[in-house]
């Protein structure tokens, strides 16, 4: 009978022990590996939520920065910066992008700590459509979840 109590698969201690340069060192485990890729957060946070394009025929000289809101709800800001030019040529029609007058659009949420900002995507969504479906005919638009934390 054997007096080897340990599992067949846990690890040989003494061969541990005689392994590698560092076999001294001892690896202590301070916090939560999350911590490493997520950080320390105390105060409110800046998200993206929303990224992409909305566009309108340059002949149409609307304003986008003064018909939509620049907030959909409390911290919710809506930003719309007018560009020189399309980062695209063609529109998945085949309109060119030089006939269009293209704004970047962003979504930014100040998020508390504790909160997700997943869980406000649905409603921010809906409320920006809804401000877009509000715009004349021949405004486009192409937008995307984000979800990145600004400045980290």
């Amino acid at each position: 009978m054997s007096d080897d109590h340990r599992r067949p698969d846990a690890p040989d201690e003494d061969a541990a022990a005689t392994n590698g340069p560092d076999a001294d060192t001892e690896v202590v485990h301070l916090r939560d590996d999350r911590d490493l890729w997520e950080g320390l957060h105390e105060g409110p946070r800046a998200f993206k939520l929303i990224q992409g394009y909305v566009w309108h025929p340059r002949e149409a000289e609307l304003n986008l920065t003064e018909m939509l809101p620049r907030t959909l709800g409390e911290e919710i800001h809506l930003l719309i910066d007018a560009m020189p030019q399309a980062p695209f040529t063609f529109f998945e029609d085949g309109t060119m992008s030089a006939t269009q007058q293209v704004y970047q659009l962003t979504v930014l949420a100040i998020v508390q700590p504790g909160t997700d900002p997943a869980r406000l995507l649905p409603d921010v969504a809906a409320l920006l459509q809804t401000e877009l479906d509000k715009t004349p005919p021949g405004v486009g638009w192409e937008l995307m979840e984000d979800l990145r934390e600004i400045g980290s």
